[in-house]
């Protein structure tokens, strides 16, 4: 009987060791020296990712970090995704980023004012994002923003996605856009919203350039717009020189110092601000503005007024020549 008690002691003594070795074990830093990312693929089961991780030097027995799973009842709970483990990670953090599923996140910067095209060749110049990217996404159509996708985001997964940004930002400022607007559609809002994105800068100008093109608009004043011009010769990329006399007064479908009204599509892709500012402008009288030459812009609703800030201007850019 005593022999039996004393198994019994000595048995219990051993499950409580090897508990608290295992949980030491667990528990105690890892062997990598440094941050170490890994990729787990999608089906791939607990008994591959522990092998996956001791080869890459993150753990330092497969077999005991299984058994750690199986214990805590883990083992079906392990995501795929990209990982990035930090040095000497413990088995226990190794076990929760994985369940987790927190993938290394990238990300895209679709600056304002880019056309559709320029957009397009970013996301099909990106080395993570994968397949094919579809075709170039009509222009007007992506909300310029910081993308973030994980390893395998595919091309057309991501420009659908900037696309669907678009639609939601717009259709919300579209329900509570002020009234008496001159654009009748999102689409016309967007339109001259990518003009106003071209013409200005600075942030706080573009409720006020939004109220020129609209004072314009509803008396049937030509927009003159600069950028439209470019447009039309470049599609939006950098004319790399001024505007010549000529090409101010060539017929293209963009040129709005000789079309009336607004041109058949956007110039570029503008941003949520731009969008904001057409859909709710400054109220003024102002017709007219003119670059001030310290990088904003003089406003005026009188044409005697508007010639002399181009005079000005003109005398600023010659002092700097």
């Amino acid at each position: 009987m005593r022999r039996l008690l004393v198994f019994a002691v000595l048995a219990a003594l051993l499950a409580a060791a090897a508990w608290y070795g295992e949980q030491w074990n667990y528990l105690r830093p890892g062997p990598s020296e440094k941050g170490t990312v890994v990729l787990v693929k999608p089906g791939e089961g607990s008994a591959g990712i522990a092998q996956q991780l001791q080869r890459a030097g993150v753990i330092a027995n497969a077999n005991l970090f299984r058994l750690g799973l199986r214990l805590r009842n883990q083992q079906s709970q392990l995501k795929a995704g990209e990982y990035w483990f930090p040095a000497h990670a413990s088995l226990a953090s190794v076990a929760g980023i994985l369940i987790s599923g927190k993938s290394i996140e990238y990300k895209l910067t679709a600056a304002e004012g880019l056309t559709s095209e320029m957009i397009y060749r970013l996301v099909e110049a990106d080395t993570v994002l994968v397949g094919d990217a579809g075709p170039v996404p009509q222009e007007g159509t992506l909300l310029p923003e910081t993308y973030l996708f994980t390893r395998g985001t595919t091309r057309a997964a991501l420009l659908q996605e900037m696309h669907q940004a678009q639609q939601k930002f717009l259709a919300a400022h579209w329900a509570s856009r002020a009234g008496g607007l001159p654009v009748s559609s999102p689409r016309q809002a967007v339109i001259l919203a990518s003009v106003v994105e071209k013409e200005t800068s600075i942030p706080e100008e573009r409720r006020h350039i939004a109220s020129v093109f609209e004072n314009r608009l509803k008396q049937g004043i030509k927009l003159e717009s600069d950028p439209t011009i470019i447009y039309g010769l470049t599609r939006g990329y950098p004319l790399g020189r001024g505007i010549r006399e000529s090409e101010l007064t060539r017929a293209t479908p963009y040129n709005t110092y000789v079309i009336a009204g607004l041109p058949p599509t956007p110039i570029c892709n503008p941003g949520k601000d731009a969008i904001a500012a057409v859909l709710d402008p400054e109220q003024t009288s102002d017709l007219y503005f003119v670059a001030n030459g310290t990088g904003g812009h003089s406003f005026t609703s009188n044409f005697a007024e508007h010639q002399k800030n181009v005079a000005r201007l003109r005398q600023i850019e010659k002092g700097h020549h």
